[in-house]
């Protein structure tokens, strides 16, 4: 489970060519209009975006495809949604922001829990606006769809099919055969003009290779659950179980409960891939009487639909104990 806050970021790594977003929660919005100027975040593309000349942007190619069994060239109109092209801000930013992140977590610090929004995190450690739109504009030249800049300005979300991803990131979209599944990838690392170069660290999603859950599943059995003042849930095979009780005694948070903090009138954001059933999590709460709260889902983009298996079910560990840990909270 995974709490982001405002603050949260990570700088990008490209390990195994791909690129990991921190800073989550900061992609849901377009950028408001700025009336406040950030001497460290000065403009960078400063050369006219020329075609003839280019720069790979290196690790962005997943590693699997080196790996793959068999290639075959993807359909020209092969839908290629939501990808992410990955901002940086200067040298000076990252230093700076890396001084910050230290100090909210230092109690002796007048930053100390001093958290901001995303909008201050973007006019503080984002690319100066004009080098953002500078690069919106290269994407649009090429037919793609700009669906959402991030309020940190460290992402562009865009969508386009396979053709276009060629013509302008001058790789090719190949389908892939690896470890015996299908996929849907770049089969080298792409290319931009070298004019953007100072803006841009890669390309996010230019495949459908995905993390797999983890997950340590039991063998599959019975649950005889006895409520009462101490609710027993006895498991078959000898396993044991942990409910919100122990969850509060083993972290502590029984003081907290006492001193009337439940979570009302915050809200925690949990990211997922995979839709839910609502019903499971809202027996959940009914089974160790927590207060009827079911999690409100959010959609940003197409429903991905209930994925089953571990996807599903991280998916509703993470939304079940998120509101079990803060029962008055908003999931």
């Amino acid at each position: 489970m995974t709490l982001l806050t405002c603050c949260a970021y990570r700088r990008y790594a490209s390990s195994a060519g791909q690129i990991a977003l921190g800073a989550a929660l900061l992609l849901l919005a377009a950028i408001p209009g700025l009336s406040q100027t950030n001497p460290l975040s000065r403009r960078r593309i400063v050369e006219a975006v020329e075609e003839s000349r280019q720069v790979r942007l290196t690790a962005n190619t997943h590693r699997l495809v080196r790996q793959a069994t068999s290639v075959a060239a993807a359909p020209g109109d092969l839908a290629m949604d939501s990808m992410l092209l990955v901002l940086r801000g200067t040298s000076e930013q990252e230093a700076a922001l890396s001084a910050l992140l230290l100090d909210q977590h230092n109690p002796a610090s007048p930053n100390f829990h001093n958290w901001l929004t995303p909008e201050e995190f973007g006019r503080r450690f984002g690319p100066a606006d004009e080098d953002v739109q500078a690069v919106v504009g290269w994407l649009q030249s090429y037919g793609f769809r700009v669906d959402n800049v991030a309020r940190s300005k460290l992402s562009i979300e865009f969508s386009g099919v396979a053709a276009q991803v060629e013509a302008a990131f001058q790789t090719s979209i190949g389908r892939v055969t690896s470890r015996g599944s299908l996929h849907w990838a770049n089969l080298s690392d792409p290319a931009i003009p070298a004019a953007l170069a100072p803006v841009v660290v890669g390309v996010s999603t230019l495949h459908d290779f995905h993390s797999r859950p983890q997950l340590a599943q039991p063998a599959p059995g019975t649950a005889q659950y006895r409520p009462g003042l101490l609710p027993q849930a006895n498991l078959s095979g000898g396993i044991h179980a942990l409910s919100p009780g122990d969850y509060a005694v083993i972290y502590n948070i029984n003081p907290v409960y006492s001193a009337g903090i439940t979570g009302a009138g915050a809200s925690v954001a949990i990211v997922g891939r995979s839709n839910i059933n609502i019903q499971d999590v809202i027996d959940f709460r009914r089974l160790f009487g927590l207060p009827a709260n079911p999690p409100q889902i959010i959609l940003n983009g197409p429903d991905p639909g209930n994925l089953g298996g571990g996807e599903e079910l991280e998916a509703i560990l993470d939304v079940s104990w998120a509101g079990a840990t803060a029962p008055g909270a908003t999931v």
